[in-house]
């Protein structure tokens, strides 16, 4: 079973976060930058887990991950606000803030007048773009937010796949990849050239099951069960090639996940009214009525656009903030300063409304219980690390999802992707 280190000050850490298309026409790695010392590792697979909340670890043995810690450490990773799948696994793969990504999900459109739900652009490479730029290989089974960024069907030294399904159908891609075997990609099949130096696979069903019944469903513990034996499969592949003692694992997750039972948007909606403003809560492709005053946009958190005649009015701003802040399980919310101090994105709302755990800022949920992600409460994921080039049980201090990409390419021994903010895991990583 996972023993893990947490992370000391997670709670301080939100507001202190250090400031910081196709292929192949990458321009992904700076010509100033030195040259990186010898490899690590000669491969590093990387293992997204879709809804990973660090309160699942220890609920269940985890006999192949727990090998893999002896091998390194598992601690605990500070994600990135939104904490919403697409900017999250952004951040993961560019190693740069949703300041500078810019991939952001559930906000009001203002040359569209609609809303936008989750979308996969990008305004920076990839990790995926640098180790291409650099003669490496890649390829992902359906970590899809390197798709065109990196990795492409029918791209042998790039290759991506999506099979759907389960974890394990997933996994077999890796497995085949690692093994010489072809696989579909697209609508054909293909063979990498050799193993690839960066492999990506990424599995959902946590977080399926955390949306559906929240972060206690009885069904997570036997789902932990099954992804730890996806990953005994990854791992035996490398024995199995020879490959196991100059691989690199890196496992993690998105976001976390926080149950629900009640909604409370008519209570915001009333509260902004009693303030002298008319808001409208806007599902994704939606546009506002002719008179609303403000939108709110949900996904976990709500962002708050100012429209029509209260557009650009700070005095709109100031009222509406104090009319939330009053309102009843209403955690936070955070002003353009405050959103400027987390890297959050610049398109989110004048305001961001974060709701206190146990609520959403929609309705009740269907089947009386449900899970959300997108808050502060999201943020804290497992980080493993092991293998080639990891020192054992040395933890890394306070890392982030902004850490992960610049680390990876440190271990292969390549440039970072040129838009990263984090920093190496130097702590942690053989010299």
């Amino acid at each position: 079973m996972i023993r893990t280190l947490r992370t000391l000050g997670r709670v301080t850490a939100v507001l202190a976060l250090p400031l910081l298309t196709s292929l192949p026409a990458y321009a992904a790695v700076p010509d100033s930058l030195p040259a990186q010392a010898a490899p690590a590792a000669d491969h590093v697979i990387f293992i997204g887990l879709d809804g990973f909340d660090y309160d699942y670890l220890g609920e269940v043995p985890t006999p192949n991950i727990d090998q893999l810690v002896k091998r390194g450490s598992v601690t605990e990773s500070t994600g990135v606000m939104q904490s919403i799948t697409n900017p999250s696994w952004s951040s993961i793969a560019t190693g740069a803030w949703p300041e500078r990504h810019l991939n952001t999900a559930y906000v009001y459109d203002p040359v569209s007048h609609s809303a936008r739900g989750q979308e996969r652009d990008l305004a920076v490479p990839t990790i995926a773009e640098a180790v291409r730029a650099q003669g490496g290989t890649v390829m992902s089974s359906q970590w899809f937010i390197v798709q065109n960024h990196g990795t492409a069907y029918g791209d042998p030294e790039g290759i991506y796949t999506q099979p759907g399904g389960d974890c394990s159908r997933r996994v077999e891609d890796i497995v085949k990849v690692i093994k010489g075997e072809p696989v579909k990609s697209g609508a054909i099949m293909v063979t990498a050239p050799k193993i690839p130096d960066l492999m990506a696979v990424y599995c959902d069903a946590l977080d399926a099951i955390g949306h559906e019944g929240g972060d206690h469903d009885p069904r997570i513990p036997g789902a932990l069960a099954d992804l730890d034996a996806q990953i005994g499969r990854i791992v035996q592949a490398t024995k199995d090639a020879d490959i196991f003692g100059r691989t690199t694992f890196v496992i993690t997750g998105d976001h976390g996940m926080t149950t629900f039972t009640k909604g409370f948007g008519t209570q915001v909606i009333d509260a902004i009214a009693k303030a002298g403003y008319k808001a409208e809560l806007l599902g994704t492709g939606k546009t506002p009525m002719p008179d609303t005053d403000a939108v709110i946009v949900v996904g976990g958190i709500g962002s708050l656009h100012l429209v029509g005649a209260a557009k650009n009015d700070p005095q709109a701003v100031a009222k509406i903030k104090a009319a939330l802040e009053a309102t009843p399980h209403v955690s936070k919310v955070f002003d353009k300063a405050a959103q400027q101090a987390m890297h959050m994105s610049p398109r989110f709302g004048e305001l961001v409304i974060e709701p206190e755990p146990g609520w959403s800022i929609g309705g009740d949920p269907a089947g009386g219980v449900a899970g959300r992600h997108g808050a502060t409460t999201e943020l804290h994921i497992p980080l493993v690390l092991s293998g080639a080039g990891v020192l054992p049980g040395v933890h890394p201090v306070d890392p982030h999802h902004v850490d992960i990409a610049p680390t990876i390419a440190a271990l292969l021994g390549i440039q970072p992707p040129s838009g990263a903010q984090g920093r190496v895991l130097s702590e942690s990583i053989r010299d």
